[in-house]
């Protein structure tokens, strides 16, 4: 166990416990903690590289609970040891999902996108995934998709010489173009990331979520990223529109509102995302 792990787990109270490698997504390294018969689910990740990403995080599950019906661990501890930052939680177990297991996610997700806000905004800045997030005020929704989505990611990728002008210039007529695209609704708290990885059944079968990027902002982008890698079965969708019934069009707008996760990820990986960016960009900002 190196010096880092032993301050965190000192920090956390934890004197004797085991300690278990597990899978933490991308970016973190992660832990199974274990002390008697208690479990818990730790993170860590250099706190200068990517300064409060553990809080945000943590702001964001707290949200979270507040916010939607599915489960989500309770926020245990978030500190800082040394270099290192750290996320302390609840473990949750994994196992097999309920026969309503997708009904009930489209449930919840539906009514979390209930929860409205008469501007796009969030309190603090965070992440998705390893890349700052914008969340400055802005009156209506096409403003801030293109100032605080879109346009920082697009210059990322033309500064690395991985877009070119053509990509750039696309990418500027579509900031004049978005309203005629998305249907005019109060903003929506969302999840901000939710893919197939971030949501998972626990012992009862239920959904739990986890590693959020919320904000306020249109329910499709929620919609997108669920379509985005697949995984969620018909029922989920079937049970969204019964609560809360998508504007028409929104199949049409998928590739919209996933821009602004391909063009994250066309920053962190590269490759066939910054292709598939640019096709996005040449359909709906030509």
């Amino acid at each position: 166990m190196n010096v880092s792990l032993k301050s965190i787990l000192q920090q956390c109270g934890f004197d004797d416990a085991q300690v278990q490698t597990v899978t933490g997504g991308d970016i973190n390294r992660a832990y199974r903690i274990q002390t008697g018969d208690v479990s818990f689910f730790l993170k860590v990740n250099d706190a200068a590289a990517f300064p409060l990403m553990f809080q945000r995080e943590a702001n964001g599950l707290e949200a979270l609970k507040k916010y939607s019906n599915c489960i989500v661990p309770e926020v245990i501890k978030t500190g800082v040891a040394g270099d290192q930052q750290y996320l302390l939680l609840e473990w949750i177990e994994r196992a097999a999902p309920a026969k309503d297991y997708y009904s009930s996610l489209g449930k919840s997700l539906a009514e979390m996108h209930l929860q409205s806000q008469t501007q796009c905004v969030w309190p603090v800045d965070n992440y998705i995934g390893s890349l700052p997030q914008q969340n400055t005020l802005t009156d209506d929704w096409c403003s801030f998709y293109a100032t605080h989505r879109i346009a920082p990611l697009v210059k990322l990728l033309t500064d690395a010489g991985l877009f070119s002008n053509s990509q750039h210039q696309q990418a500027e007529r579509l900031y004049t173009k978005l309203s005629q695209y998305f249907p005019n609704e109060k903003p929506a708290f969302l999840h901000g990331d939710l893919w197939g990885g971030n949501h998972f059944p626990n012992e009862n079968g239920l959904p739990v979520l986890i590693d959020p990027a919320v904000y306020y902002g249109h329910r499709e982008m929620d919609i997108g990223m669920t379509a985005l890698f697949g995984g969620f079965d018909r029922s989920f969708y079937e049970a969204y529109q019964y609560h809360y019934s998508l504007e028409s069009g929104w199949q049409q707008r998928l590739q919209l509102t996933q821009l602004y996760p391909v063009l994250v990820h066309a920053v962190l990986f590269g490759g066939h995302y910054v292709a598939q960016a640019s096709s996005i960009l040449a359909v709906f900002g030509a």
